[in-house]
């Protein structure tokens, strides 16, 4: 038994088992001409699944003739050796490859499924030979050189037999914890329309029926308590009225207001960097838009200023809810959680004004669908997509009492736990299933996930075979 392995097989080199090792290239980019053809040309973007259906882009057959790129025949082995180290596909159609990328041929007798799994299960040792600054890369030399495991041809078919056997398992129950992250999404959404537009908590209503202000009586409170809030600021202009002739209708009791009727909108700012040692280092947090991933609990922070830097800033109390306004992540919402912080430009703030409205009911109709399509609907189509806080201030949102805000947020914020617990027993499981596949492919290559048969030759044998019919076969070379 060599190093663990069955009797039968032996070690040898990748670059002992292939016939040859093609590299690619790509055509001159100052010829738009080139890639206007009807030939893929694959590259590493398009190693998306182990089988891709197409490519980004095409060349003709006169950029194939003047460049380094090679055409492959369907169904050949592809690697990345420049970014995407470990990735292997086959591609069911003819190709070009670029430069980044390498076909592999394996020799006669052997299986090129088994190869391909091989592949698969040194991925992370491929990935970790990776050298370069910013970009890594593997050279062929030492990839050609890593040791292969090679049994005789009958049992490495064995062997992808039963591997498929077991992925195709293992697929299914991936599906199916896929289709349950759909329904889980679907449903989130489905709690957040049923919130926001009083289905949520239509028994509750019902029950509380004389309790509660009639639709008039709260939008007069509405805007008392902004005029009230209004004082020492600019001359007071009464918010716009949101035009609802395409929006649905709200319950009894509930209105449309403008974002600015209910609470105060305000955009952030950065410090002058001139003044970075006065103003940054402090206890202050100052919030951008990646810290707004923690969504209704914005409670860390990467950066802190000073007392000096949030003076030169803007500011918020807890409670207070952030929206993302320019950039791929705007709409992207969080509630903050500091007694203070300090946010940048590209966060509209909203402080809600206490009797109208609750910052965590809001923070659930601006991270709802509707209320995010109304954002994107109102950016600006620049090179970024902005929504300042002129537009941001006018968007409508559905509103009833704070007495329902509060019963919202709490059968919202319970629905949605449950559904984030089967979220966690979802990744759980597809990191169960990925850990299985690294396991099958270990016991598969170390000789244990099928029976030997003594009835076949020594690998020996097989590798007498493949060097007879390549003498001094020399595996291609090049830079990755």
């Amino acid at each position: 038994m060599e190093d663990g392995l069955p009797q039968s097989w032996m070690k040898v080199q990748l670059g002992d088992v292939l016939s040859s090792i093609i590299g690619g290239g790509t055509p001159s980019k100052d010829r738009e001409d080139y890639f206007q053809g009807d030939i893929p040309l694959m590259t590493v973007k398009d190693m998306r699944s182990r089988r891709p259906s197409g490519t980004g882009f095409n060349i003709t057959a006169e950029a194939l003739a003047n460049s380094s790129a090679k055409l492959v025949p369907a169904d050949t082995l592809v690697i990345a050796t420049r970014m995407g180290l470990g990735k292997i596909v086959r591609a069911p159609f003819e190709t070009a490859i670029n430069q980044d990328l390498k076909a592999l041929f394996p020799a006669e007798g052997m299986d090129k499924s088994f190869v391909e799994f091989w592949f698969l299960s040194m991925a992370q040792r491929i990935e970790a030979m990776g050298t370069g600054t910013t970009v890594k890369g593997i050279r062929l030399n030492g990839l050609a050189g890593l040791d292969f495991p090679l049994p005789l041809s009958e049992e490495q078919r064995r062997i992808v037999e039963k591997i498929e056997v077991l992925f195709v398992q293992l697929d299914k129950g991936e599906e199916a914890v896929r289709q349950v992250q759909g329904l889980l999404k679907r449903y989130r959404q489905s709690v957040l329309k049923a919130a926001v537009t009083g289905a949520l908590t239509a028994d509750w209503r019902a029950e509380n029926r004389d309790k509660l202000d009639h639709g008039r009586d709260l939008l007069a409170r509405i805007l008392d308590t902004r005029r009230e809030t209004w004082a020492g600021r600019s001359r007071y202009k009464e918010p716009v009225t949101p035009d609802t002739s395409d929006l649905p209708e709200l319950p009894e009791g509930w209105v449309w207001a403008a974002v600015d009727a209910v609470g105060e909108v305000t955009t952030g700012a950065t410090p002058a960097s001139a003044k970075k040692d006065a103003f940054f280092g402090g206890d202050i947090p100052f919030l951008k838009p990646t810290d707004l991933d923690q969504g209704a609990l914005v409670a860390e922070a990467r950066e802190f200023l000073t007392d000096a830097g949030a003076d030169a800033s803007r500011t918020v109390r807890k409670g207070a809810v952030l929206v993302t306004c320019i950039g791929a992540t705007t709409g992207k919402t969080g509630v903050n959680r500091f007694d203070r912080a300090a946010f940048n430009q590209q966060i509209n703030a909203v402080e809600p004004f206490d009797t109208v409205a609750l910052g965590d009911y809001l923070y659930w109709v601006f991270v709802g669908s509707a209320f995010q399509a109304q954002i994107w609907a109102n950016a600006a189509a620049t090179t970024l997509p902005i929504i300042n806080k002129s537009k941001f201030s006018r968007l409508p949102v559905p509103v009833p009492s704070v007495a329902e805000q509060s019963v919202i947020v709490a059968v919202v914020e319970a629905q949605l736990a449950r559904a984030d617990e089967l979220e966690r027993l979802c990744e759980t499981e597809l990191a169960r299933a990925s850990a299985l596949r690294q396991s099958i492919l270990k016991q598969a290559f170390a000789g244990r996930l099928v029976p030997q048969d003594p009835a076949d030759e020594p690998a020996s044998a097989l590798l007498a075979r493949i060097r007879a019919a390549a003498p001094g076969k020399k595996t291609r070379k090049a830079k990755a």
